[in-house]
């Protein structure tokens, strides 16, 4: 029987911090460049990929597909691509990744392939993408609600060819279909129908990404992906610093008035820095770039603002952090599709938030924040790293926040309690 958690108390920083810190790999970029490199026509490297949960799994579901991949090394991981084959067993664990982007995947290999993953991976949306892939020649069977579990029975290829979707519930049902869209025997026109997609900016990672592996990709028409038929090349893929596992840390500096910079920032990005630089310094941070890293400066005070994140979805649990810690309230938008991530997150954060003392409107696609005297409480994290992060935001300055569940971080940053412990207490 698996041992129950133990609760982890956060640290409250007892001055401003001062801190380097150097991060893993994107989670993003490195499931992608999985996915790429087993699909190319050649050997690739994967450099300072992300070692979590989700990547590892995501690797052993394409190792189990048939592609040899060496994931023992720290700084590279080889990928020699080889004929996809069933029967084979996939666990997703939690991670919509491997659950939207495999699919796909196994429909080009010839067998049976599984999917199943974590209680909670059964109740994460999936039918979009299963529709989406029936349409275009895959066999596959579900579960009643359209998800997981789920078995695709390939037979080495896919007509592929003209689909609609509608993909307002996540950025990864058309991401998952244009990484393994060249692959398809006549390509892949994929047209989006319904609610703007959310998280543009992963959506422009995938397109980058296809291009650098000789994909012709074709996105001048809104809501239109056209992916042609032709073979992706194995290349070197440089992965940068993970900017969402980036966030809290930044907030560190924020909260205490301190200065944090992310070593390794490359100069030109595929993640959307851009918009995090505005946030961060909506929110009152100062933030600047240089040959050492990206750095954020805490100036002291906390704004409430007014914020559409439907680009950068993932910081919503860590903004609603600093949210309850600001001067004034807050408005959060455009994130309704978070409700359907590790766990309900607009739901967790308006009980656990609540339950320290902020006033909290939950509305349908976010949350108004209205700051209030904040207490110790145990902040429930729902396996969601992401809420652990939130957790750990508010501890800085709110003694006795203890989090139910701090190992749940291990899915994109194992090292979280000890680089949080280092950071906060100058260690």
């Amino acid at each position: 029987m698996t041992a129950e958690p133990r609760p982890w108390t956060a640290p409250v920083a007892e001055g401003p911090v001062a801190a380097t810190v150097r991060l893993p790999g994107s989670k993003s970029m490195t499931a992608r460049a999985l996915v790429l490199s087993a699909l190319a026509d050649g050997p690739s490297q994967i450099r300072r990929p992300l070692r979590a949960r989700d990547t590892t799994l995501m690797a052993a579901g394409l190792q189990a597909l048939g592609t040899g991949i060496d994931t023992s090394g720290t700084e590279t991981w080889p990928v020699e691509p080889r004929p996809l084959r069933g029967p084979a067993t996939v666990d997703v664990g939690l991670a919509g990744t491997i659950m939207r982007f495999a699919p796909p995947v196994a429909a080009l290999a010839e067998g049976t392939v599984t999917f199943d993953g974590d209680p909670h991976a059964r109740n994460r949306p999936l039918r979009p993408i299963v529709e989406a892939l029936r349409s275009l020649g895959a066999d596959i069977d579900a579960s009643p609600t359209g998800g997981l579990p789920l078995v695709v029975r390939g037979t080495g290829t896919l007509p592929g060819g003209s689909a609609v979707i509608d993909a307002s519930g996540s950025s990864q049902f058309v991401s998952g279909l244009l990484l393994s869209a060249p692959r398809f025997s006549k390509g892949l026109v994929l047209r989006h129908e319904g609610p703007p997609v959310p998280s543009a900016p992963h959506l422009r990672m995938t397109t980058h990404m296809l291009r650098a592996a000789g994909a012709s990709v074709d996105e001048s028409v809104p809501d239109v992906w056209t992916v042609e038929p032709g073979p992706l090349r194995g290349r070197s893929w440089q992965i940068e610093p993970d900017l969402s596992g980036a966030a809290p840390f930044f907030a560190a500096a924020m909260v205490t008035g301190g200065t944090v910079t992310l070593a390794g920032w490359p100069r030109e990005s595929w993640q959307p820095v851009g918009v995090l630089s505005a946030l961060l310094t909506d929110l009152g941070a100062e933030v600047s770039q240089s040959d050492d890293g990206l750095t954020v400066r805490g100036t002291g005070r906390l704004h409430g603002i007014d914020a559409d994140l439907s680009e950068v979805s993932e910081l919503t649990p860590v903004v609603a952090a600093l949210a309850a810690l600001a001067d004034s309230p807050s408005s959060l938008r455009g994130v309704a599709h978070i409700r359907g991530h590790e766990t309900d997150r607009i739901a967790a954060l308006a009980r656990e938030l609540g339950k320290v003392g902020a006033g909290v409107v939950e509305h349908p696609d976010g949350l108004e924040i209205t700051p209030g005297p904040l207490r110790a409480a145990t902040f429930e994290t729902y396996a969601d790293h992401r809420m652990a992060h939130a957790a750990a935001v508010i501890g800085l300055a709110v003694e006795g926040i203890a989090l139910t569940d701090v190992a749940c971080t291990s899915k994109t940053l194992p090292e979280f309690p000890e680089l949080w412990a280092g950071l906060v207490t100058g260690g």
